[in-house]
């Protein structure tokens, strides 16, 4: 058994029980970096000409935009797999689904983030978006529906692996500390699935709707993409909030500190 003392510990005191990289991390970091490379590659031939080349440096926002997604979904793995070490049988079967999410997600990923550039910068970005005139809103929703599918999934099983985590807490020998900043980690993409799951409804409601939407109606097509766009506000306050009550519960276990 690991002597827990000797662990390092990450910039919130979690002790690190990963410790070594396991075969099972190297196929999840693997599968990321295949799908960065598809990022790259999935759109068009290489340029040619200083014209194609301009064209083409107008699409690396899209690839920015994409990379940070991936990587914040890559980062919490990373960061569950050097807190608690588990390779068993749960947590291999959630992290070989979450392989499988990220290579699946990777194309609607990159449409629907083309599509939000291009519409924020007045159409200077390009739109990777292909819509068939006669079915926007269907074509637009079905891209919703995917991308929230994905977004949805890769966050509720990081979520499902903090939960385990949770309930392996004892085995684990984790702290009051630990354990509350794995419930917060839990939190977090438990309000990633919830927004996706509000964008999911919506988008599958205004599928069902298409033909009775017509005129000023067509304004609300893109109300399952902004819905994301809440998660500048959620995220921020919930994670303040998660890192108070830590910092007070701290506070309470220092000698002295009970009246705090």
């Amino acid at each position: 058994m690991k002597d827990l003392g000797r662990l390092d510990r990450d910039g919130s005191g979690f002790r690190l029980r990963g410790g070594q990289v396991t075969r099972l991390e190297t196929f999840v970091d693997a599968a990321f970096a295949f799908s960065l490379t598809l990022l790259v590659i999935v759109t068009s031939d290489l340029p040619q000409t200083a014209t194609e080349l301009r064209e083409a440096l107008k699409k690396v926002p899209t690839f920015a935009a994409c990379f940070a997604v991936l990587m914040m979904f890559w980062g919490a793995h990373n960061r569950w797999s050097r807190r608690v070490g588990l390779e068993d049988a749960k947590s291999t079967l959630l992290s070989l689904a979450f392989v499988l999410v990220v290579m699946v997600y990777v194309y609607p990923l990159r449409m629907v983030s083309s599509s939000f550039l291009s519409l924020v910068t007045g159409g200077w970005l390009p739109n990777e978006l292909g819509i068939d005139p006669d079915h926007v809103m269907r074509d637009l929703q079905t891209t919703f529906i995917v991308y929230g599918l994905g977004f949805g999934l890769l966050a509720w099983l990081l979520w499902r692996l903090n939960a385990h985590a949770q309930h392996r807490a004892d085995a684990l020998a984790l702290d009051a500390n630990e354990r509350h900043l794995l419930r917060t980690e839990a939190g977090s993409h438990a309000i990633l699935t919830l927004v996706s799951l509000a964008s999911l409804v919506f988008a599958l409601a205004l599928y069902i709707a298409d033909p009775k939407l017509r005129g000023p109606m067509r304004v609300f097509a893109g109300l399952p993409m902004w819905c994301y766009a809440t998660l500048g506000l959620w995220m921020p306050w919930y994670h303040t909030y998660r890192e108070r009550r830590r910092l007070s519960l701290h506070a309470a276990t220092l000698p002295g500190g009970g009246g705090a």
